[in-house]
């Protein structure tokens, strides 16, 4: 049996529960997890360098292995630029200071938040803005890990990372993200696997609607998403990397009308063999039968009942999703002894 990889969990997926880093690496602790990814951390000393020292003092002191990063950072405009830049010098500042060995970051949000223009244009100038960091990155001996999420392909993430330069950019690979962009996350596997410096599991279901295919993020092992053999392929062709669960939740179901002639206009780049794969899956998908308590859209504010719903929702996925990747998946060292 192949030896199980290090697993933590990405702490974005905890948010309804407002934890500052303090109370998330005790959890981490708490659960035997060998790592954890602080994502869009919601501590108010967050940006501070005073908390950054501690934070890395925690994690040794718990043993954990630590990952963070930053967000979306191509600029939309050309004057923007210089921010840009500065962003990513804190995020380095910043992981560094901490003990992360990578700096996590991505285009935009999803593709209707990219400035105007191609997206050949829009990968030139992320090439551009991380070259401009690169010594920086070196001299701090951490990596840009640019998560594939809702605005490129994978192959499109792929020349970014290849184009900017391999010694100082990796993948930051993510299974859930590829399904909003037509694609079968062993799909992404295989075009971003060999790149990978950290791997974050989140799982989905896709199936057909008359307006094209419907997509959601649910618990890990509740949707349809084979992570034996992504994990197994994993294996095969990226480099040992910490693994983190990712059980985004609390969204409904994405319609992806792909029937509608207009959507394509947004979407030239895709593959037909790529499109093809992701449509077998929707092919054999059906809707989530699980209970969910539904986030986006509710009304604003939320009442405080309705919060506390999802906050008990998220440890609840959180801890379901951990314990299937411990069983089923034979993830992660700690949990063992």
């Amino acid at each position: 049996m192949n030896d199980p990889a290090p697993m933590g969990f990405n702490t974005y997926c905890l948010r309804a529960l407002k934890w500052n880093d303090a109370q998330l690496l005790d959890y981490a602790a708490s659960l035997k997890l060998d790592a954890i990814f602080l994502q869009d951390s919601l501590d108010p000393q967050a940006m501070e360098p005073a908390h950054w020292k501690a934070v890395r003092a925690q994690a040794a002191q718990l043993g954990l292995h630590l990952e963070t990063g930053a967000g979306g950072v191509l600029p939309k405009v050309p004057a923007d630029f210089a921010a840009s830049v500065k962003t990513l010098e804190t995020a380095v500042d910043r992981a560094s200071a901490m003990g992360s060995p990578v700096v996590r970051c991505l285009l935009a949000a999803d593709r209707e938040h990219l400035p105007p223009g191609p997206v050949a244009q829009h990968i030139d100038t992320m090439i551009k803005l991380l070259r401009t960091v690169r010594m920086r990155a070196l001299d701090a001996q951490v990596k840009f890990a640019i998560e594939n999420h809702k605005d490129l392909l994978c192959w499109e993430t792929r020349q970014v990372i290849e184009g900017a330069g391999k010694e100082f950019v990796g993948s930051y690979l993510d299974t859930g993200n590829p399904v909003f962009v037509m694609e079968n996350p062993l799909t992404t596997v295989e075009v971003l696997g060999p790149l990978a410096v950290t791997f974050h599991l989140r799982d989905s279901v896709i199936y057909e609607t008359p307006r094209g295919v419907a997509v959601q993020w649910v618990p890990l092992g509740e949707g349809m998403i084979d992570f034996a053999r992504i994990l197994t392929r994993m294996r095969e062709i990226a480099p040992p990397v910490f693994v983190y669960i990712k059980p985004i939740t609390g969204r409904p179901p994405a319609i992806l009308p792909i029937l509608e002639p207009g959507f394509w206009r947004s979407w030239p780049d895709v593959r037909g063999g790529d499109l093809a794969a992701f449509l077998a899956l929707a092919k054999s998908g059906h809707p989530y039968e699980g209970f969910m308590v539904i986030e986006d859209g509710a009304p604003k504010p939320l009442p405080e009942a309705f919060t506390a719903a999802l906050a008990a929702q998220q440890k609840q996925h959180m801890e379901s999703s951990i314990a299937y990747a411990k069983q089923t998946l034979n993830l992660g060292l700690r949990w063992r002894t």
